[in-house]
């Protein structure tokens, strides 16, 4: 090694990914040792950095080139010694010139102060916050005032951000590219509004209501009203996701479905008051739609918003199946809460979209219109490679038997699927058809029975489920 060159050894070392590997190169010798120090760009600390900012100053200055840095205290216990703190934060804004990226997760002592020393760091780009109690809204304006190239900003059950005026300066900047924004209570739909032309540069939204609390404001209500009024620019999103969500009818996030052309992955789970209208809409305009993810809520909690039951259709399977040429996912589930006779979507809308779309992986979650006349149609899905499975109670071992002829089926995923045994199985047995079979919770299959079916299986048994 000590006759290389200098620039042979750094890329031998940047090729050791693993932190423990990198650690035992650079005791080896001095001259990896130093490299290392050069080198090392990320670092990730927890509940073993004790006592925690004399250990991080320590680490700082050892890695003077670090760009991302990750500190979590998932599982954290008070005999572990004290979280990190406000002065933490000081020490990395201090000795951490390059810190591009950070995420801060179950830091518990960490408040508005903290975050206000982080704001002097000019080339921070992402921030990340899941479960930060100590923080509220004046922290984030903090770091967007001070930090202009913040492009991802994700808050995760930061329970105290209530005020959202540093959403607005991020509007204003039109620099942020990526935002989540999940089970922060005193977040509504009606304050993405305040986004403004931020909309216009944002390529990937995350939203998520706590459906444990849905804190309902009068002036939320309001600022959902400005939607109609407003354009909300979405040329260049490419992926969506609504989690618990309200889709009040032509306004609110209603017209963010209507205006993202560049839409690549639309994930909406148990969002209610999506119309088959809102749906044709995105359709029509979202041609490059890869990935669509769709978990449709209990029909009794539908007229929330109208007197009248909305309910999607089997118009806007049709409405992707005839406009999104390139999707290759489709992911249908239905809550715990639905009855086979309510079922939205019929098994003609299902295969037309699947026969119309190039779908690679097909995912079926208590979708009761999905039978075995379904899983014959798909002996005809030239271009199906993964199935999942799951409380799809009408599919037979007649049906699962002609798994064998999916053409390019070579991943099969079984969950809580009471009509099959271990009989539909049989035919896969030593056929060398599937690379991967998962089994779980299918009270009729035993472990013995998938053995063999394909070249790696997976069983696991807890029938808890259903009782």
């Amino acid at each position: 090694m000590e006759a290389l060159p200098d620039q042979l050894v750094w890329e031998i070392l940047g090729r050791i990914k693993k932190i423990v590997d990198r650690n035992s190169a650079s005791l080896a010798c001095k001259r990896l040792h130093e490299m290392e120090k050069e080198q090392r760009e990320f670092l990730r600390v927890g509940c073993g950095l004790d006592p925690a900012n004399e250990a991080l100053t320590s680490l700082c200055n050892r890695f003077p080139n670090l760009r991302k840095v990750e500190i979590i205290y998932s599982g954290w216990m008070s005999k572990l010694g004290k979280q990190l703190d406000d002065q933490g934060l000081l020490v990395l804004s201090r000795y951490c010139p390059s810190l591009v990226d950070l995420t801060l997760s179950y830091c518990t002592f960490i408040t508005d102060v903290g975050l206000g020393h982080l704001a002097s760091c000019s080339k921070l780009m992402a921030l990340k916050l899941n479960f930060t109690p100590g923080i509220g809204g004046f922290g984030i304006l903090s770091i967007v005032v001070g930090c202009k190239n913040l492009t991802t900003l994700h808050l995760i059950r930061c329970l105290n951000v209530s005020s959202v005026e540093w959403l607005e300066y991020l509007g204003k900047l039109e620099t942020l590219e990526d935002l989540s924004i999940k089970n922060c209570r005193a977040i509504g739909e009606g304050d993405l509004v305040k986004l403004g032309p931020g909309w216009r540069k944002l390529k990937r939204l995350q939203f998520e209501v706590d459906a444990n609390y849905r804190y309902m404001k009068v002036h939320d209500r309001l600022a959902v009203g400005r939607w109609q009024r407003q354009w909300v620019p979405c040329d260049n999103m490419e992926e969506l996701s609504l989690v618990n969500c309200l889709i009040n009818p032509g306004r609110g996030l209603s017209c963010v479905l209507d205006k993202c052309k560049a839409l690549q992955k639309l994930h909406l789970d148990m969002c209610v008051g999506v119309r088959d209208s809102d749906i044709v809409s995105l359709a029509q305009k979202s041609n490059n739609l890869r990935s669509i993810s769709l978990r449709v809520p209990s029909d009794f909690s539908l007229p929330l918003l109208m007197n009248n039951p909305l309910r999607l259709t089997d118009e806007s399977l049709k409405a992707i199946a005839h406009n999104c040429s390139m999707l290759e996912s489709l992911k249908i589930s239905f809550s715990d809460g639905e009855f086979p006779s309510f079922s939205s979507f019929s098994l003609s809308g299902i295969l037309t979209l699947i026969q119309f779309c190039p779908v690679r992986v097909l995912a079926l979650d208590h979708v009761y219109s999905f039978n075995d006349n379904g899983m014959g149609a798909l002996c005809s899905a030239n271009y199906l490679e993964t199935l999942e499975l799951v409380k799809c109670q009408e599919i037979s071992d007649e049906g699962l038997q002609l798994v064998g002829q999916f053409p390019r089926l070579n991943v099969l995923t079984l969950s809580k699927c009471l009509g099959v045994s271990d009989d539909g199985l049989k035919p896969l047995v030593g056929s060398d058809k599937l690379e991967v079979l998962t089994v779980e919770d299918c009270p009729q299959i035993s472990e013995r029975g998938i053995q063999g079916a394909a070249r790696s299986v997976s069983y696991k048994q807890d029938l808890s489920w259903m009782y």
